[in-house]
């Protein structure tokens, strides 16, 4: 019991040694920011306040009233570092208010505040733990070649800390992919990454997915890219394709059109409202299906295409709040030449021709075959009259071949006697 009552009276005399203890207050400062740190006392009178960062003054603000009819007394000290930046809000300070504001904060800030406040009442104190970083504010995803060879380049610029960056591809690859990641820190700390995946070969139509993650848990960012290829024919429309992951819900998708020296913006259109906007001259050679968009589906109609024109590199995005999704097309326009097309066209008239000469053939062949067919079901029928005509002919025959039937001297024909038929 004793080991008990000695613990108790620990505790207990701690609590009283320390009645305005309070927990740690953590704070995230953006780089060029302003950094808020909060304290706030019981209000009372003759405060004296002072900011303490491992227990060096930074700031001190100090107030003595003389009498009723005197004004108050302000002094103030500002260490060398936060001179020009930091500061409180004097007519706060009688509320029991003692936040610090540093202004342009920067990596230099981090670190433990302490917060020490004494009045004719009492005494405050209040520790503030500072974290300074350099948000992400874009991601780049492009297609380079550079090296020699075509590589995926994810890059992100003036962050801190340094970010986590990792690769995948859609649809998933069995091939291990061996990325490489270089972070440079400039003068004032901050760093730059730049990450490249050399692009697999065989699989023209994979989607390349770089994510960048913070250490201190803010969003993570996520670019995505694909490259294709297609060709058309002046004059003829043609679909340029454009699909979006299924993770992108109501994206908002712009359209942009290059020829390696002027880049042009073609339309946008936001998922959400439902509005469009064409640019010209794409106005009357452009069509968008709306009602797809909001679905994952951008494609970009084409219509009536010039070989000069409209040859070059087409790029829609797929974008919302830390993601976005590019889809880059190359668009080769064959010049359409009349004489030479009509010239190279294949002639299918010796198909028909040919098709005409056997569907003759097929029915001669079934006309005679029905005429044939019907004599000798004719003759099946009537057997005496098949069997007269047999004598006929045969009779024919003998009178055509017998010496009897040849003419007399006299020219006539001889008849022949009644015992010469018998």
């Amino acid at each position: 019991m004793s080991a008990i009552h000695t613990w108790a009276c620990f505790l207990l005399c701690l609590s009283f040694a320390s009645p305005d203890k309070t927990p740690d207050i953590i704070v995230t400062c953006s780089v060029s920011g302003e950094c808020v740190l909060p304290c706030s006392f019981p209000p009372g009178s003759e405060e004296t306040i002072e900011w303490f960062k491992q227990e060096v003054v930074v700031y001190k603000f100090e107030r003595e009233e003389k009498d009723d009819n005197d004004s108050s007394e302000e002094e103030h000290f500002k260490h060398e570092q936060f001179a020009g930046r930091a500061t409180i809000f004097p007519h706060l300070v009688a509320r029991g208010n003692a936040t610090l504001i540093i202004r342009r904060s920067g990596l230099k800030d981090r670190g433990a505040y302490r917060c020490h406040v004494h009045t004719s009442k009492s005494e405050h104190n209040a520790k503030v733990i500072v974290k300074v970083e350099a948000p992400i504010r874009g991601l780049s995803l492009e297609l380079s070649r550079l090296s020699g060879y075509e590589e995926m380049k994810c890059s992100v610029r003036d962050v801190y800390p340094p970010p986590r960056v990792s690769w995948a591809t859609e649809p998933p690859t069995f091939e291990d992919l061996q990325p490489v990641t270089r972070m440079r820190a400039d003068k004032q700390g901050l760093y730059t990454v730049d990450s490249r995946l050399k692009k697999l070969n065989g699989q023209p139509n994979l989607i390349y997915i770089c994510k960048v993650t913070t250490s201190y848990g803010g969003p993570s960012w996520t670019a995505s890219l694909r490259e294709r290829e297609i060709r058309g024919t002046e004059g003829r429309d043609l679909t340029i394709p454009c699909h979006a992951p299924p993770s992108l819900n109501k994206p908002f998708l712009h359209w942009s059109f290059t020829n390696g020296e002027d880049t042009s913006l073609i339309l946008t259109y936001d998922s959400q409202s439902g509005n469009s906007v064409y640019l010209q001259p794409w106005d009357s050679h452009v069509e968008l299906d709306g009602y797809a968009v909001p679905f994952g589906d951008g494609s970009l109609r084409l219509m009536d295409p010039k070989h000069l024109q409209h040859m070059g590199s087409y790029t829609c995005v797929f974008s919302m709040p830390y993601i976005t999704h590019t889809e880059r097309t190359e668009v080769a326009i064959d010049y359409y030449d009349v004489d030479r097309t009509t010239a190279e066209k294949p002639s299918y008239w010796w198909i028909v021709g040919l098709v005409v000469a056997l569907l003759v053939v097929a029915l001669a062949g079934m006309l005679a075959y029905l005429k044939v067919k019907g004599v000798l079901s004719k003759n099946r029928k009537d057997p005496e009259a098949v069997t007269e005509l047999h004598l006929v002919k045969d009779l024919s025959a003998v009178n055509e071949s017998s010496p009897l039937t040849v003419g007399g001297t006299n020219g006539q024909s001889a008849s022949p006697t009644d015992s010469q038929l018998t």
